[in-house]
């Protein structure tokens, strides 16, 4: 049986390690923080539990210039995100994860200018064209992965409490009113503040999943009879940026990803974190 195709968010996963992990691990000297590496493997770990079966495991990290294309469409782009020394402190493990990836035998994708969403959104392209019915998993607390959903993939977040950490499509429309192809037009509306997505002034979730009942889009709206008052010119006045901000969060499925990089053969069985470690020399 083919096993699942388990992509994780490197990134995502390195910051939570480092910021989210209950204790801080060092070495026997005390002279290095080990607490993004080992953190990484244990959380990654864990969430391969989580699964019925032994998956096949894809690692992809965002590229140096990966923001590039998004920036030259709006330069509020993640532009609020912090780069001082302290914020970008978890980025001093990645070269002892990506170690400690190619030591398990596990691949990994990067490419310069682009973003690990859109690698992912394309290495899930490929897997269903090649299998379509193969189950696919997301590891990431990104919820612009939301758009993906669909009745075989679905979202890992082992942030979430025990029992809740799979994300269905059902969750979608039960918690937020809308489908997963109507996610991009949500966010453009309600805004995403970890993207700089500043959203249309006095639209909440609940507005959201009004004008969008039904399976509309932003671009129905105008025509639909839901833009009435202050609202409504609300909406129709930020039209125009609404439409690009959709573009920004729309992830793009045709990113260069390497022949035989998904070969469906399930990652070999997860050692404990402190294995990982001792196998790279780090304690």
């Amino acid at each position: 049986m083919t096993p699942p195709l388990f992509l994780v968010d490197g990134h995502n996963l390195l910051w939570r390690a480092w910021y989210g992990f209950p204790a801080r691990i060092t070495s026997r000297d005390k002279t290095r923080d080990l607490t993004g590496v080992f953190g990484f493997f244990a959380l990654l770990r864990v969430a391969v539990r989580e699964l019925d079966v032994p998956p096949e495991i894809v690692v992809v990290f965002d590229g140096e210039n990966a923001w590039a294309d998004r920036t030259a469409i709006d330069q509020d782009y993640k532009a609020h995100r912090p780069t001082d020394p302290e914020a970008m402190a978890p980025i001093r493990a990645l070269a002892d994860v990506e170690r400690g990836l190619d030591l398990l035998g596990l691949p990994r994708l990067c490419l310069d200018t682009a973003e690990a969403d859109d690698l992912i959104a394309s290495l899930l392209s490929v897997c269903r064209q090649a299998t379509p019915r193969r189950e696919a998993w997301i590891m990431s607390g990104d919820r612009d992965f939301y758009q993906l959903l669909g009745r075989r993939t679905r979202i890992l977040n082992t942030a979430r409490k025990p029992g809740h950490r799979a994300i269905v499509e059902a969750e979608l429309e039960d918690r937020y009113g809308v489908r997963p192809g109507q996610w991009c037009d949500r966010t453009s509306l309600v805004g995403d503040p970890s993207d700089g997505i500043r959203g249309v002034h006095g639209v909440g979730t609940v507005t959201a999943a009004r004008l969008l009942a039904g399976g509309l889009t932003i671009d129905d709206l105008p025509s639909s009879g839901r833009l009435t008052g202050r609202i409504g010119d609300r909406v129709r006045d930020a039209l125009p940026d609404a439409l690009r901000w959709r573009s920004m969060i729309r992830l793009r499925t045709d990113q260069p990803t390497p022949d035989g990089l998904i070969d469906r053969r399930p990652a070999p069985p997860m050692p404990a974190a402190a294995l990982v470690v001792e196998g790279l020399g780090l304690w």
